[in-house]
């Protein structure tokens, strides 16, 4: 008890920095990623990462592991065929498309939230939300008459694997509680792992070899946005509002673009950049505007203005 009152509470500037950094290696993801699939089959590709990620997490956890039990075993399970099945469809989306189309398309999870709350409980959506809904939707409609091969099976995939992301976010909401964290991201990788290894064997893959620059992308997407990301997000997210850290997290699709601009040489046509922006400002605008309403009501409630 003592020593949890001794942790102090960190800085806005350290909790900003940190949740950024995570932002940036996701984004690094997608370049990785990416690299790893043109060698590596998809579902070989997951099952690799997080292999690997899971070996790592189980060495760090190993003066945990007496605190494992059903409960733990349990909620894990739960929240990792969630984070399973998006993960697979995050990685046959990125081998279908661009990483720069992937990653705006990805920050869908923003707005498919307040759907899948509305249909399994009742929640209403909110004016600001359908608006988001509707300046993505003809975001998604100017992106498949971008040039091309329109709204292609990969961005059809990554915007699957949006909803999925938001699935696996509410299932984190409603699923965990006080649970230990470490823990519950070991089972959580494990269970991830057992999923690819079964897509591997009912899906028809091609011979594949394992060279420098594939084990480079395995390696970097285990440890960096794997362990180091969720490891962070579990610690630093807490000191912010959700609205707080999805504005915070629209910089993933930021860093996919430079990605695949400055490193992969992609292009996107002048049809194809405003519907990235618009499915990108469908994101943002609906945060930025809760952020300034949460500003200032906790403003007026503290009697002085807030930065």
């Amino acid at each position: 008890m003592e020593e949890n009152c001794s942790i102090q509470k960190p800085s806005p500037e350290k909790v900003l920095f940190f949740l950024i950094l995570t932002t940036l290696f996701w984004g690094g993801s997608f370049l990785f990623t990416k690299i790893g699939v043109r060698e590596i089959p998809p579902p070989f590709f997951v099952l690799f990462r997080f292999s690997l990620a899971s070996i790592l997490m189980l060495l760090l956890c190993l003066p945990r592991l007496k605190k494992l039990n059903r409960t733990i075993l349990k909620k894990g399970t739960i929240v990792g065929l969630a984070l399973g099945i998006t993960n697979l469809t995050f990685v046959v989306g990125i081998k279908g498309t661009s990483i720069s189309r992937a990653g705006v398309i990805n920050n869908l999870f923003v707005l498919f939230i307040p759907v899948i709350a509305r249909m399994l409980w009742k929640e209403k959506i909110g004016k600001l939300n359908m608006a988001g809904i509707l300046l993505a939707s003809l975001g998604i409609a100017l992106l498949a008459s971008g040039g091309g091969e329109g709204f292609n099976r990969g961005d059809m995939v990554s915007t699957l694997c949006a909803f999925f992301i938001a699935i696996h976010i509410i299932t984190v909401s409603k699923v965990l509680k006080d649970d230990d964290v470490w823990l519950v991201s070991l089972v959580q990788f494990c269970m991830v792992t057992i999923m690819s290894a079964f897509a591997t064997m009912i899906v028809p893959t091609p011979d594949f070899v394992l060279d420098s620059t594939s084990v480079i992308t395995i390696v970097y997407c285990a440890i960096l946005p794997t362990v180091v990301c969720f490891t962070i997000q579990n610690y630093y997210q807490r000191y912010v509002t959700p609205t707080q850290a999805g504005l915070i997290y629209t910089l993933d699709p930021v860093w996919s673009l430079l990605a695949g601009f400055l490193i992969l040489e992609e292009r996107l046509s002048p049809i194809e950049w405003y519907g990235c922006g618009l499915i990108f400002l469908a994101v943002v605008v609906p945060l930025a505007i809760r952020f300034v309403i949460e500003r200032r009501l906790v403003s007026n409630y503290l009697g002085r203005k807030v930065f």
